[in-house]
């Protein structure tokens, strides 16, 4: 039996889609509507977030609000770390995956000298970085942040050496460079790359698993595969996007994409995740309720969670 907390970092200045901020709060009235007491069985940390960046003008064109995703990794790695010296296991529900890199950075720090392993759940590859965003949002660098990549090779963009200067801070928060080994990243369900990602999954030989082979392998196969892959990790973490979704069910998500998981695919899938003892954080990112219809994004997004709650609870 594991000890949850569940952390709150409703941030979503990483992101080019307003709303993801209200998605906690959105899988919140799920649990209301569900009848479910999951969110007062846990204690709760809420992280203090900088959206009031959201009105000011952005000064880092290449990564956006640069400054403010430092900030929010500075608190986030922290409340990770905290909660994982303290023996308790972090369920991270976030914003924008801008954060992903900060909880990656907290498990780290936490435990310094174990190997980390990250199943990334993820319609993207979150691998940019300003070198080569074709948007400048920092939603979609998280990956890049964690392995410590600059992507020179496939430069697309000078970025001002402010914005540099921060982007080096952020690779090496709490002096560990890398956090992560590009070959102890898994992706599933990745479906929508530029080529400057594809660049680098080919560089590293970074193991992808698409929808496809779920479907043709099954769920447990898919599962037992990444964990064999990330056997020499010490730790794993499960980053789920709900974007890894198809689209015909994740319309509440910022940059939904089709031909994704099906909502049972992707609950069996995290759910027999779970049940492994080296998974030691869990997130759920990107849910976003104004672009959604009866809050069906958030509602499916809560089943995940309470499903994996259970789970964690017994094993």
């Amino acid at each position: 039996m594991r000890n949850i907390k569940i952390i709150e970092v409703r941030s979503e200045i990483g992101a080019g889609t307003r709303g993801a901020s209200l998605g906690i709060d959105a899988i919140k009235i799920a649990a209301l509507d569900f009848m479910s007491s999951l969110f007062t069985n846990f204690p709760t940390e809420n992280v203090q977030d900088e959206n009031r960046l959201l009105y000011e003008p952005v000064a880092s064109p290449y990564a956006k609000r640069i400054a403010g995703v430092y900030t929010m990794y500075e608190r986030v790695s922290n409340a990770v770390a905290e909660t994982l010296k303290s023996g308790l296991f972090p369920v991270v529900l976030a914003g924008d995956h801008s954060t992903g890199g900060a909880t990656i950075a907290g498990i780290k720090i936490a435990k310094p000298k174990n190997r980390l392993g990250v199943i990334w759940i993820d319609a993207h590859a979150d691998m940019h970085t300003p070198y080569t965003t074709p948007s400048g949002n920092m939603h979609g660098m998280p990956l890049a942040i964690s392995i410590g990549e600059d992507n020179i090779e496939s430069k697309v963009h000078n970025p001002d050496a402010e914005t540099v200067n921060v982007w080096n801070k952020l690779k090496n928060l709490g002096k560990i460079q890398p956090k992560v080994n590009p070959e102890d990243i898994v992706f599933i369900a990745l479906r929508d790359f530029e080529k400057e990602e594809e660049f680098l999954i080919k560089k590293h030989n970074i193991k992808v698993i698409s929808v496809q082979e779920v479907r043709r392998k099954g769920v447990e196969n898919v599962v037992r595969q990444s964990l064999m892959h990330l056997s020499n990790c010490d730790d794993i973490y499960v980053s789920f996007d709900v974007d890894s979704l198809d689209s015909s069910i994740s319309r509440g998500t910022g940059t939904p994409v089709s031909n994704g998981l099906k909502e049972r695919e992707a609950e069996d899938m995290i759910a027999s995740l779970m049940q492994n003892h080296k998974i030691r954080c869990f997130e759920i990112t990107e849910v976003n309720p104004t672009l959604d219809k009866e809050n069906l994004m958030a509602e499916i997004a809560f089943n995940i969670l309470q499903r994996s709650v259970n789970l964690l609870m017994v094993n």
